[in-house]
């Protein structure tokens, strides 16, 4: 008894008709598989058949996959010749153009191979102002006995310093300051621009509570990365002697603990998070609104760096007096609320603002040399970058 079945399958092929033997009919396009019809009289001709159907498809598959590694192929070519149209021009051409080799370092890596050269440069420059600065901070706890009420005034700290230490003196505690200030100055930009990302709109703008948030973030985790060398550099400062920094650190890692390593963390952590949230802010603030063509002018950088550090230290200094206070060794405040109340009854409402001159005559070289040197080299960055794009161009255009 012959039984008859009907089978769908894909891709096939139209094979002649046998002496009694099945009708077949499979049609194929030519990627998607199409149906066919298969008309079997026999059981076993019909195995036959579903096996034959197998191999049709499987075989046309296999077809799809060799299509698809040649236009693949063919993708890869094509961007290996775009590749190759981008290529650059012969090192001699560049040994000529410093500035498109300048373009070739990674952007990240030379913004802060800059920030860092800057900081360390406009930290040397200064030392001496911040020491005097720092001397004047600390003399009331430096000093014992009644005498702890008199202030140090900032020409006696200058005289001081050259009378017992001679010019070196003026230098003390600045190796450890250069340390510090390359990360944390790599810490703090990088992670400016993190926040502000972070703290941006969804129409994509920074809003300016979002700028001050960001600036605050930003200065508290640069100020955490790096807090123990600015205590190490505190002590330097201070003591008297030729102690080096490995000495002064295993001194107090032995005398006072761990602990002593993160003495006004606290006020550091609350006095650095509004000094850079309005320095950062102000500073951007005002570089967006100078008109176009003086917006990349150093002396634009230099004024509004100015500013905006001037009016940020006035507003933070006196949590900055308190930090030094309770860094130093056998300083009687433990918190910030009761070192407040009690420098303002030793020495009054000015003992928070002393060293303020120093630290504002600090602020304008500093603030000139760091900022006018990172907008420099941005700018001879992004000048690199066009006259690199442009001997490329010429170089496709004679290669072409």
């Amino acid at each position: 008894m012959s039984s008859r079945r009907r089978v769908e399958a894909c891709d096939s092929w139209r094979p002649p008709r046998s002496h009694g033997g099945p009708a077949i009919l499979l049609r194929a396009g030519p990627r998607l598989p199409a149906f066919a019809s298969l008309s079997v009289s026999e059981g076993g001709e019909a195995a036959a058949v579903a096996k034959a159907v197998e191999e049709a498809v499987v075989a046309r598959a296999g077809e799809g996959r060799e299509e698809q590694r040649a236009a693949a192929a063919a993708g890869a070519e094509d961007a290996s010749g775009r590749k190759e149209r981008r290529r650059l021009p012969p090192a001699a051409r560049l040994a000529r153009h410093p500035l498109a080799l300048l373009a070739l370092v990674p952007h990240g890596a030379a913004l802060f191979a800059a920030g860092a050269a800057a900081g360390a440069a406009a930290k040397t420059v200064t030392a001496p102002l911040d020491r005097v600065k720092i001397l004047m901070q600390t003399h009331s706890v430096r000093v014992a006995g009644e005498s702890a009420k008199k202030a140090v005034g900032f020409l006696e700290a200058i005289a001081d310093i050259g009378k017992e230490e001679g010019l070196k003196g003026y230098w003390k505690g600045n190796l450890p300051q250069v340390i510090r200030i390359i990360p944390y100055s790599a810490v703090q930009l990088f992670s400016y621009e993190v926040y502000k990302k972070i703290f941006r709109r969804k129409d994509g703008e920074l809003s300016v509570f979002g700028r001050l948030a960001a600036g605050a973030c930003a200065g508290m985790t640069s100020t955490l990365v790096t807090y123990p060398l600015d205590v190490l550099r505190l002590r330097l400062a201070v003591q008297s002697g030729h102690s080096t920094m490995s000495q002064v650190a295993l001194n107090m890692l032995r005398e006072e603990g761990l602990a002593s390593f993160y003495g006004g963390l606290g006020p550091s952590l609350i006095g650095i998070a509004p000094y850079i949230a309005v320095n950062f802010c102000v500073f951007d603030l005002m570089k967006k609104s100078v008109p176009e063509k003086y917006k990349n002018r150093p002396e634009t950088s230099l004024a509004t760096a100015l500013l905006s550090a001037t009016f940020a230290t006035l507003m933070c200094y006196p949590l900055d007096t308190v930090r030094r206070q309770m860094q130093m060794k056998g300083t009687p405040y433990n918190t910030i609320f009761d070192a407040i109340p009690g420098i303002v009854e030793r020495d009054g409402l000015v003992g928070l603002y002393r060293g303020f001159v120093p630290n504002a005559l600090k602020n304008l070289p500093n603030s000139s040399i760091k900022l006018t040197a990172f907008d420099t080299v941005k700018t001879l960055l992004a000048t690199g970058q066009k006259e690199l794009d442009k001997l490329i161009q010429e170089n496709e255009e004679k290669t072409s």
